[in-house]
């Protein structure tokens, strides 16, 4: 039987791969970089923050409960940051917790020259989800802007935006007051939006809604809200800022 030799070509085609391959240059470890961590869904930042968000009531005189804001819970005490216009000069708060709890809840600090109070519940729910404080120093003009909020008793809604100023002053109607150090967004916010949580992509809250402006005066939104910095609207319960 006659056995053909392999050609030259074929028979170096092996070794000359291997040698190729051992001869290629190692990557360097600073050249190794981790893949990016993946952006999270809108939908898991609102399963995030949703639960730890209240619907606040507030009470006539004739103890007749009406639409009055949101807050949202921020410890596992159960305390909520709000705004002060939202609960300020009712006789009695309740907040209305994402499991259904309902308990009256009461003041227990404010600070009137950025619109900031804190609620503690006299019954929260035995089980409490509070959100997580991110850090304004991360927020950026362009970022995402997500509010969850209570808008015309609509329990919860989620509306999506972008950042859209930063450090902004606003006066407020009637009041002759300013507010100063704002977040500019273009998420809608409406009546019953107040005191909301504003959160980043994270779902972390970088802010609490405060208000909108409309040229016409009318409390409707026309594209512009503001949110109280997060490390402000947590000094009225003594947290330190990040």
């Amino acid at each position: 039987m006659i056995r053909r030799a392999l050609p030259w070509g074929a028979a170096l085609a092996g070794p000359a791969l291997l040698i190729a391959i051992s001869l290629a240059p190692v990557p360097a470890p600073e050249d190794v970089r981790p893949s990016p961590t993946p952006t999270p869904a809108i939908s898991e930042v609102y399963a995030k923050v949703a639960p730890a968000v209240v619907q606040i009531k507030t009470a006539k005189p004739d103890g007749t409960l009406v639409e009055a804001g949101s807050g949202v819970v921020i410890d596992e005490a159960g305390d909520i940051l709000t705004a002060l216009h939202v609960v300020q000069g009712w006789p009695s708060v309740t907040v209305i917790f994402a499991d259904g709890t309902q308990s009256r809840a009461v003041v227990i600090a404010q600070m009137a020259e950025n619109d900031i109070a804190a609620l503690r519940p006299a019954t929260p729910p035995a089980q409490i989800t509070a959100a997580t404080l991110g850090s304004p120093s991360t927020v950026h003009i362009g970022d995402d802007a997500i509010v969850v909020g209570n808008p015309f008793a609509l329990t919860r809604s989620l509306s999506t935006g972008v950042i859209s100023g930063l450090n902004r002053s606003v006066q407020i109607p009637g009041q002759g007051r300013t507010l100063t150090g704002l977040i500019q967004f273009d998420a809608a916010v409406n009546p019953g939006s107040s005191g909301g949580p504003l959160v980043n992509r994270d779902g972390d809250v970088v802010g609490i809604v405060t208000g909108l402006v409309n040229p016409t005066g009318q409390p409707a939104f026309s594209g512009v809200g503001f949110a109280v910095t997060i490390d402000t609207a947590a000094g009225a319960l003594g947290l330190p800022p990040d």
